[in-house]
């Protein structure tokens, strides 16, 4: 399981990519902030809306020089069933990770082994490639898009950031 100031766990799967379908690296954003976030399965309940509002912020996160990469434990072939099928999908431009392998799921301690699923991992990676953020939740709770962009945000101000900082707000001082 990786943990905060680790680096992260390095991969290269196959990915569905707003209609293509090609091979992603971690290493492809080096210098970049990744967003990775997990979900179990295409074709459920909640995922499409977590889906969805990352969809949605991607501008916001593109302004922080960050990308987002999804990951679930699905084919690449069962993502662009999904992405191309559901009209809540359609403006999913990030590439999502077919960890069919479990490879991925696994290096980043989100496996749930016993159904070959991943919980709702996500993980704020830095330009460097070390882990600063990672978030794990349960299978039946979605997760805040606001809060991973409001996390990011302080991460990247350099400054100590009290309970429920947003930019524009005092700090208290330098970390």
């Amino acid at each position: 399981m990786v943990k905060i100031g680790d680096k992260a766990p390095q991969f290269e799967e196959m990915a569905y990519v707003k209609g293509a379908m090609k091979k992603v690296k971690l290493a492809d954003y080096n210098g970049k902030w990744v967003v990775l976030f997990f979900y179990p399965l295409d074709f459920t309940f909640i995922c499409p809306t977590e889906i969805e509002g990352f969809a949605k912020f991607s501008k916001e996160f593109g302004k922080l020089g960050a990308v987002v990469v999804g990951a679930s434990t699905d084919s690449e072939y069962s993502h662009k069933a999904w992405f191309e099928g559901d009209s809540r999908l359609k403006e999913v431009a990030y590439p999502v990770l077919a960890d069919t392998a479990h490879r991925v799921s696994r290096a980043y301690g989100v496996l749930k082994e016993d159904k070959g699923i991943a919980y709702r991992g996500t993980f704020i990676i830095d330009p460097e490639g070390v882990i600063r953020y990672t978030l794990i939740s349960d299978l039946s709770a979605g997760r805040s898009v606001k809060e991973t962009l409001r996390v990011l945000q302080a991460l990247q101000s350099g400054e100590l950031c009290p309970v429920e900082w947003t930019p524009g707000q005092k700090t208290l001082g330098k970390a």
